[in-house]
């Protein structure tokens, strides 16, 4: 479970926008998004490919560089 400490005078929407950050980093959001509803085997083989695809297409585009 992701916490956060307030600290001492720290404003609630500061904190809240650190909580935010670090949900964010951590892949929470991303993984309940995925788990709203089923996903065939072959589709998320697909989406993996998809994915390493653009990573590969991006590292040969700035690899030059």
């Amino acid at each position: 479970m992701t916490e956060i400490r307030l600290k001492k005078g720290e404003p609630v929407d500061r904190a809240l926008r650190r909580l935010k950050k670090k949900v964010d980093r951590e892949g929470t959001l991303k993984i309940v998004r995925n788990h709203r509803h089923f996903e065939k085997p072959s589709e998320k083989r697909r989406r993996k490919e998809k994915v390493a695809r653009f990573s590969a297409m991006l590292t040969a585009r700035y690899a030059d560089l």
